[in-house]
């Protein structure tokens, strides 16, 4: 991990720069006012353990890279070069194709080392990165083999099992972090446009085994209030996976800001959502911190960082060990997506063309501004905390209440009443399990009530209420979640689904949208 630096320097370039690029970033809401998120969906193949001996094994040979090449494997150094060649031939190995990206800094060539595992969709990768340099003034076992073991190790997993994810993977190896992020800014420097947009998320590791350690997890959302703010849209999601893993073992996080310390940085200041963990560098253990995680309070999380005592007695096995297995489960997750239930599809809609659905069906609505409609969405934001996302779940269109962004938040919000939209017929078959799912958020700030809302049902000769969510008194940012609900007592019924969204408090900003409509019989 590279040295402090001013944050106002960082954020002029970094989170300007995501502004620009990706005015979708999402913000959050003090902890305690957080609304309940949905936890990720279930990997259909879940992860599995990694092996801590195997990846103290790799650190091994990182150390003995270093004392073979002056004591350290920083940039511009024999040691660097070898510990490239190192992770390169585990992963030749093992099946990947490798890509050796060389770059010049202060005189001297670095190395980034990208491998690429070979299926899943081309047009949506999870990249998972780690810088493999070290100071000069030691070999960076902690900062950062650590990193770079890790998700080696989870590389080298992914071969071992034949993992088939539905998205690519990518893994990456970067020179001369500390130096500045030299390696990773020439890497994203030089992705064009295109190669950009197909990575839809990148998950950092960046000291995860501190012999003191804390259980940071980078704050996509910005809930803890403070600091350098959320990632771009996205950076939740992969916040909300790496704290699932966490929750799973009993193991309390804290966020952790994108204070351009690490390799996220030139991800994010492009719009590439960004996440990841840190077990803590120079920064002091607060008492509190003790409390909550063990360790020594007083002390540095890492009382060798940046010095020659980095070695592999400067390792925490207990946290690496949670470290990597929390690097496998995110990966796991993020690069499956979900499975729709199994059985015969009855009806379907992406969005993507007009299919008949219509808008105040009854001619009852109250609505006067942000009525429902199909459309490619347009991002808006108040405050830092994204109202309507400019993503969709799958192609460019879904079901928006006001779908452009105008010069002001509030500009096409819902406003005055309720909007209402409806399918067309849908002729369910009279046997079997049948299955609504579907995509939604509702996005409001601190100014709404439970007097707003975003409710689905599917009505016939019966009525099943699929999804009611209200509004309350709190910033709740906009994000993708899924919902799914038997409809078997309509059974042989002609149906419709029927959605509603309510601006029903006083000057109150409220955003909705569904995606990926589906009904199956099994």
């Amino acid at each position: 991990m590279r040295p402090r630096t001013p944050r106002t320097t960082w954020l002029a370039a970094a989170v300007a720069g995501a502004t620009a690029v990706a005015a979708t970033a999402l913000a959050g809401t003090p902890v305690a006012a957080r609304p309940v998120v949905a936890a990720p969906v279930a990997a259909a193949v879940a992860a599995p353990n990694i092996a801590l001996a195997n990846v103290k094994a790799h650190l091994s040979q990182f150390q003995s890279i270093a004392t073979a090449n002056g004591g350290n494997r920083a940039h511009g150094r024999p040691g660097y070069l070898a510990s490239v060649n190192y992770v390169k031939a585990q992963l030749d190995a093992v099946g990947y194709t490798t890509t050796v990206q060389s770059f010049t800094y202060n005189g001297a060539t670095g190395y980034n080392l990208i491998a690429d595992w070979p299926g899943g969709d081309p047009n949506a990768v999870v990249m998972t990165g780690a810088h493999l340099d070290s100071v000069t003034a030691g070999p960076g076992i902690n900062d950062n083999g650590s990193g770079s073991a890790a998700i080696l190790e989870v590389a080298l997993t992914v071969a071992r099992t034949g993992f088939a994810p539905d998205r690519h993977l990518r893994f990456g190896w970067w020179g001369a972090e500390e130096l500045g992020l030299r390696g990773s800014q020439y890497y994203v420097n030089n992705l064009p446009a295109a190669e950009r947009t197909r990575i839809k998320q990148y998950l950092n590791f960046d000291m995860v085994g501190s012999p003191n350690a804390g259980y940071f997890v980078y704050d996509g959302d910005n809930s803890d209030g403070v600091g350098a703010g959320p990632g771009p849209a996205g950076s939740a999601q992969i916040e909300q996976t790496i704290q699932a893993y966490f929750t799973s073992i009993g193991v309390p996080t804290r966020g952790t800001d994108f204070d351009g310390r690490s390799d996220y940085g030139p991800f994010i200041s492009v719009g590439i959502p960004a996440g990841g963990t840190f077990t803590g560098a120079e920064g002091i253990k607060s008492s509190a911190q003790a409390s909550l995680w063990g360790g020594t309070a007083g002390q540095a999380f890492d009382p060798c960082y940046h010095r020659s005592c980095d070695t592999t007695t400067n390792i925490n096995d207990t946290a690496l060990d949670r470290n990597a297995d929390a690097i496998a489960y995110t990966v796991w997750t993020l690069a499956q997506v979900a499975t729709p239930p199994p059985g015969t599809t009855v009806y379907s809609d992406t969005f993507e063309t007009a299919t008949g659905w219509t808008t105040n069906p009854a001619g009852t609505d109250t609505a006067t501004a942000g009525q429902w409609e199909r459309g490619d969405p347009e991002a808006t934001s108040s405050s830092g905390i994204a109202t309507q996302l400019g993503t969709t779940v799958s192609g460019s269109y879904d079901l928006v209440t006001g779908r452009l962004a105008g010069s002001s938040a509030g500009d096409y919000d819902l406003d005055g009443g309720v909007s209402t939209i409806q399918s067309p017929a849908i002729t369910l078959p009279s046997t079997g399990t049948l299955t609504l799912s579907f995509a939604w958020y509702l996005a409001h700030l601190n100014n709404s009530s439970s007097a707003d809302y975003l409710r689905v049902r599917v009505v016939g000769t019966g009525t099943v209420t699929a999804l009611n969510v209200a509004g309350a008194a709190t910033n709740r940012a906009a994000s993708w979640q899924s919902a799914s609900v038997n409809i078997s007592t309509l059974r042989g019924q002609t149906v419709r689904i029927v959605i509603d969204a309510a601006d029903a408090s006083t000057a109150s900003l409220v955003e909705a949208a569904v995606d990926d409509v589906r009904i199956v019989q099994s």
